[in-house]
């Protein structure tokens, strides 16, 4: 017998119909926010060139393009804009959720062919500064790991590219793993992360729908798909990233949730684990995973399932020979002796949340806005109750991360593509827009405006 997961929207979501006066300025002032970064930005990288970014606040270059995937990224944006609410509203369970992960796919897909094959997939990760560079030094896997600290610092003999430097090895094992499968090489790389990173749409709407009710999650289901932010998710390596972590939310909040919290309590707590060994930011993770605890049951069963599979990255890589927090102090070290030594964090600081204004897009930043409001009305019991403000409390926790690693400094520029894993979490808050499609429609015109006027660096 098929099991009903239990209802969270005790009195049924709600969906305010007002309030465009309020989202219009809020979408201006986020549109001012982006014209200052691109002002100020194109005039400090003109005269002091210290920037490091080709097109502030992107990195990328100013390169009018089209490609083989412009007709293919304009039709996935007709169909969806016409057709994915009522879809979305409609579809049984799981036929939308393939349908997502498809939707997400092909948008991905066709945007990251805008640059063409070469250009835009196969030879993405195989750039100086990427994973792939350093596949072949990781021959014998203990022997790299237990050598991994002493090629991180620039000074130091055969030092790891910047993305390998700057991330634990987690990530460049990944590739190193592709590569022993027999899908070696920047086209199969490139196929991966995009295939991968697009099921984060699926676990997003898992996670909504858990913790805020299936009609909210119905309603996200498209903005999921025709976000901005999949210029970067094809094909950057943070599109893996994000995946990760968003299954590990997924499988957390199921595991709160559920009956059986034992299995997805211990595959959240193994993703958890990985994503520490993929990226040292994604620590910042744990500020959501506290809202999906604190949305849940509260039960501690799930907790310490969760923390039995979290330790097992940690006890692996150790055993091997690599000493997370010595990497992590090294990395700091290499980070202020590169270009984040150089880049002002008196623009960055800012700057940085204009570069998430295009990758979340306007109807985003509409949600935040709504989501915002819902929580202000709301008092404490109600934020635990309503689905609506559920939902706010969860995409506010992953503001509240994206800000934490802002003010921290070690994240200046690039954010585009490093805050992808916390950038998803806050596409949810279009749930509170009525009027879908035209925030849609919006949506994909800035997508396709940024990837046909930018080169962009991933």
């Amino acid at each position: 017998m098929k099991r009903t997961p239990p209802r969270t929207d005790l009195h049924g979501p709600r969906v305010r119909p007002g309030g465009t006066a309020a989202d219009a300025c809020a979408v201006a002032a986020a549109a001012l926010l982006v014209l200052a970064a691109v002002l100020i930005g194109t005039h400090l990288q003109n005269r002091y060139g210290v920037l490091r970014v080709g097109r502030p606040p992107l990195v990328g270059d100013w390169m009018p393009h089209a490609g083989p995937g412009t007709p293919a990224a304009s039709a996935v944006a007709v169909a969806v804009v016409a057709y994915g609410p009522p879809l979305a509203a409609r579809l049984p369970w799981r036929p939308l959720l393939l349908a997502v992960w498809g939707g997400a796919l092909a948008w991905t897909w066709s945007l990251a062919l805008v640059d063409g094959w070469q250009r835009g997939v196969a030879g993405r990760l195989t750039t100086r500064h990427e994973y792939l560079q350093a596949v072949d030094r990781f021959g014998d896997v203990p022997a790299a790991l237990r050598d991994f600290h002493a090629h991180i610092l620039i000074g130091a003999p055969d030092n790891w590219p910047a993305h390998v430097a700057g991330h634990p090895p987690g990530a460049t094992l990944t590739f190193v793993l592709l590569d022993r499968i027999g899908l070696g090489g920047g086209a199969w790389a490139g196929a991966f992360v995009i295939t991968a990173g697009a099921t984060a749409a699926v676990a997003l709407l898992v996670t909504v729908r858990r913790l805020a009710g299936e009609d909210l999650a119905r309603r996200s289901a498209s903005f999921l798909v025709l976000t901005p932010a999949a210029v970067w998710m094809g094909t950057s390596a943070d599109g893996w990233f994000a995946a990760v972590a968003a299954w590990a939310l997924a499988l957390l909040s199921l595991a709160v949730t559920g009956r059986r919290p034992a299995w997805p309590g211990l595959g959240a707590g193994l993703l958890f684990g990985l994503t520490v060994y993929l990226s040292y930011g994604l620590t910042l993770i744990a500020v959501t995973a506290a809202a999906v605890l604190l949305l849940g049951t509260r039960r501690l069963r799930p907790l310490l399932y969760a923390a039995a599979g979290f330790l097992v990255a940690p006890a692996v890589f150790t055993a091997l020979g690599f000493d997370w927090w010595e990497a992590y102090r090294l990395l700091v070290t290499r980070y202020h002796q590169g270009a984040g030594g150089v880049r002002p964090y008196g623009y960055w600081v800012w700057a940085n949340l204009a570069c998430t204004v295009l990758v979340v897009g306007p109807a985003t930043v509409a949600g935040l806005r709504r989501g915002g409001a819902e929580l202000w009305r709301s008092g404490r019991a109600a934020v635990l109750r309503d689905p609506a403000t559920r939902l706010a409390l969860l995409v506010g926790s992953a503001l509240l991360a994206l800000l934490v690693a802002d003010v921290s400094g070690m994240s200046k520029a690039e954010t585009e593509r490093i805050w992808l894993p916390f950038a998803l979490w806050l596409l949810p808050a279009c749930a509170f827009l009525p009027g879908p499609r035209g925030w849609l429609a919006g949506q994909a015109a800035l997508a396709l405006l940024l990837n046909h006027l930018v080169l962009t660096g991933w």
